[in-house]
């Protein structure tokens, strides 16, 4: 790739040379990658599931849109990540969509590793990514190509139906997008194909426009400075670019530290409260352009994230194991904070955790936040012999 500075350097004249130089993906490369996105489509389009027990009916695949920069005729050389969106037969509408999101993605993870063709591609991991909406995310290591090709795959409702030239949606598609009542932005797969249809028919000029500007920030956003921390290890300093994804972070963290577990990324906002960081977003969707730092855990099943805020020492993140008594949970925290267990007060959604009661008991779900209160002196017991 071209240094910055030769973009610069480069006259006007000259930058359809410059966009074929050092820009445009080379036919081999087209070739190659297109050979992994066949694949899994073929996949996505073999694989009608039965699911009677989740929707009643069979899951079709009506049709599948590859909505990437390669799908608008705009990708960078050796860019390796993949975007499909498969529009499913069994969402009739944003509301279905919304309800039935998970069990699909699950449906599909499940059959993956079914795929002789997959798994001879070089399937490496298959997981849920948490986002807007949530996606499958499919990691191959092709034998013809050096670098992890990520494919995400987004099950869609097809509001649009089928498309035809100059095609406007009714508004009876917006009004129903209004009356769903969900997280802004959540049904945007549906009308991907709308917005990668009106790329690709432009003029090859405008697509080698957008490669220059996307080569262009690429060269030139500001990394910021992510301090990992995490205890009992000491912290872990990266440089990272505000807009790539998370799970970007994820793997630089995996390269370093070798870990083998779920890793959970999450930061504490100005008003105190945790949040966990989504492998799908990036830190800009959570408003992140400066030095941060942000609590890494790592959990094995059945554990799960929990955060627990105390009034004097902010919320931090703990691995919790719903099999676990509360007063086992209780000694974990007093390792990490030195308030012995006798003195702790857990309380959830209003209901004080009793010490002898399995955490399970109380559906704490994972990433869900737990206050921790210390007991007056008389007020604490010793535990039973």
């Amino acid at each position: 790739m071209a240094l910055a500075g030769e973009l610069f350097d480069t006259p006007a004249s000259r930058l359809d040379s410059f966009v074929a130089q050092w820009l445009l993906p080379s036919r081999e490369w087209r070739a190659k990658m297109k050979k992994v996105v066949r694949t899994v489509e073929r996949f996505l389009k073999e694989e009608d599931s039965q699911a009677e027990h989740l929707l009643g009916q069979k899951v079709r695949v009506l049709k599948v849109i590859q909505a990437d920069s390669f799908g608008k005729g705009t990708a960078l050389r050796n860019a390796a990540e993949v975007e499909l969106v498969v529009f499913l037969s069994c969402f009739h509408s944003f509301r279905e969509e919304a309800k039935f999101h998970q069990a699909v993605l699950s449906l599909i993870q499940k059959k993956l590793w079914r795929r002789q063709d997959l798994l001879a591609l070089g399937l490496k991991d298959v997981y849920v990514a948490q986002g807007v909406p949530d996606a499958l995310v499919v990691t191959i290591q092709p034998s013809e190509i050096s670098e992890l090709v990520t494919v995400t795959i987004v099950p869609a409702y097809r509001a649009l139906g089928p498309l035809v030239p100059n095609f406007r949606p009714p508004p009876e598609v917006y009004e129903s997008l209004i009356k769903a009542h969900c997280y802004p932005g959540i049904f945007s797969p549906s009308f991907r194909e709308l917005q990668t249809d009106f790329v690709k028919h432009r003029p090859t000029k405008l697509k080698n426009l957008l490669r220059l500007v996307k080569h262009w920030y690429l060269q030139n956003a500001r990394d910021i400075q992510v301090t990992v921390e995490q205890g009992g290890h000491s912290d872990l300093i990266l440089w990272v670019n505000p807009y790539e994804p998370i799970r970007k972070i994820k793997e630089k963290v995996q390269r370093s530290r070798g870990y083998s577990g779920l890793q959970r990324l999450s930061f504490q906002e100005p008003s105190g409260d945790r949040k966990l960081l989504s492998s799908h977003c990036s830190l800009a969707y959570y408003e992140v352009f400066s030095s941060i730092r942000i609590c890494l855990l790592e959990t094995f099943s059945p554990e799960i994230q929990v955060f627990v805020r105390h009034p004097d020492q902010g919320t931090h993140a703990y691995a919790m194991n719903p099999n676990d008594l509360v007063l086992t949970f209780k000694g974990q925290l007093e390792d990490a904070l030195g308030l012995r267990r006798n003195l702790q007060q857990l309380e959830y959604q209003g209901q004080v955790l009793q010490d002898w009661v399995v955490l399970g008991s109380y559906d704490i779900q994972d990433s869900d936040t737990l206050i921790l209160t210390q007991k007056r002196a008389r007020e604490a017991s010793c535990p039973p012999n």
